[in-house]
């Protein structure tokens, strides 16, 4: 074990002397506590007596326990401290101060990404759907940061009424979530394609989402926004299936709108992104199959590769949507957040007998 000498503390040393720094970036002039095998070198600008030491051996164990590196300066200390602090704070405020419009927000995927939203410290959440629980939805979100206006996205002119009176009320729009979607009763498939059915998936899936990024885009782009738009679609947006062809070609539509839209918008600062989920036992699947939320997750568990956690839920998606969504994807624009439990990578895809998830928002 290394021993040290005491070292006498000599006054006439100048102080600029004893601050240099050697090569390591350690104090030019290092100093030992007197007694020995106790301390390693550490700069110490006066002999310690017994107490000094004890409490100087006390403090280094402090910041150890802290991670703070021993001998920092006090306003180091402080800044690192706040850091944390600053840290752990943006951790459940990644939202802080936005007003952000969800349509599709009274269930599922939406409703789950609204209450996120509000969570992480969105100044206003106004959920934009048809859904009659929208107001019951949004009080319980919170009725100071969450309102509800009912919107059809297939109306333009109600799209962008929605975007003009959240403006109007709160002076801007930071967030575009774009999450309405719906799937057709019937199997869909081409040799027995309902051009009603096809008709009406479309003009929710693609047009209404085509109304709510236009009406979005516009109003960031006026108020001098840096806005953020994400749209839901899906993993049969990267894919054909056995059935639900309409539902498979609005997603596909809407990949090459958010790509299009991401080029264009880019020039005023605004993202576009999108998220494919695959099956989550939302309200509107579980209708389209018939069947409780807990059954749907076993059928489509097995799937996926990603084992040995629940099955997926509509929060696993809203995380996804939150981070999109928020500054920490501000040089992410373009993309498509695949949020599957890794099922678009499984072997048995090749047969084309994969099941379609159908809809999920």
């Amino acid at each position: 074990m290394q021993s040290f000498e005491p070292v006498k503390w000599d006054k006439s040393e100048s102080r600029k002397d004893l601050e240099g720094l050697n090569e390591n970036g350690n104090s030019a002039r290092t100093y030992h506590v007197g007694a020995q095998n106790v301390l390693p070198k550490f700069f110490c600008p006066f002999p310690l007596g017994p107490i000094e030491t004890f409490l100087l051996i006390q403090s280094k164990k402090k910041k150890k326990k802290n991670n703070i590196p021993f001998g920092t300066n006090s306003s180091v200390v402080r800044r690192w401290k706040n850091a944390e602090t600053a840290t752990d704070s943006s951790k459940m405020n990644r939202l802080q101060g936005k007003v952000v419009i969800v349509t599709g927000g009274a269930s599922g995927i939406g409703e789950a990404t609204a209450r996120l939203f509000a969570a992480h410290g969105a100044r206003m959440v106004v959920i934009a759907d048809v859904q009659e629980t929208g107001p019951e939805v949004a009080a319980s979100v919170g009725t100071g940061n969450c309102t509800y206006v009912h919107c059809d996205v297939t109306e333009e002119p109600q799209v962008e009424s929605l975007v003009r009176s959240t403006v109007d009320l709160w002076g801007r729009l930071d967030v575009m979530f774009s999450n309405v979607g719906v799937v057709s009763g019937c199997d869909q498939t081409v040799l027995d394609l309902d051009l009603g059915q096809f008709d009406r998936v479309m003009a929710i899936n693609v047009r209404g989402m085509a109304a709510c990024i236009k009406h979005a885009a516009r109003a960031m782009a006026e108020g001098g926004v840096r806005g953020s738009i994400v749209c839901t679609s899906s993993v049969t947006g990267r894919s054909g299936g056995v059935r639900n062809t309409d539902y498979h070609v609005s997603k596909h539509a809407l990949g090459g709108l958010v790509r299009s839209a991401s080029v264009q918008l880019g020039a005023h600062g605004i993202r576009v992104n999108s998220v494919s989920p695959y099956a989550v036992a939302t309200p509107g699947l579980c209708r389209m199959l018939g069947t409780e939320a807990e059954e749907a997750e076993r059928a489509y568990e097995q799937y996926v590769c990603l084992k040995g956690g629940e099955p997926m839920k509509a929060r696993h998606v809203a995380e996804a949507v939150l981070f999109l969504a928020s500054d920490e994807a501000a040089f992410v624009t373009g993309h498509d957040l695949v949020v599957d439990g890794g099922f678009l990578h499984q072997p048995f895809r090749s047969s084309q007998r994969w099941p379609s998830p159908g809809s999920s928002q």
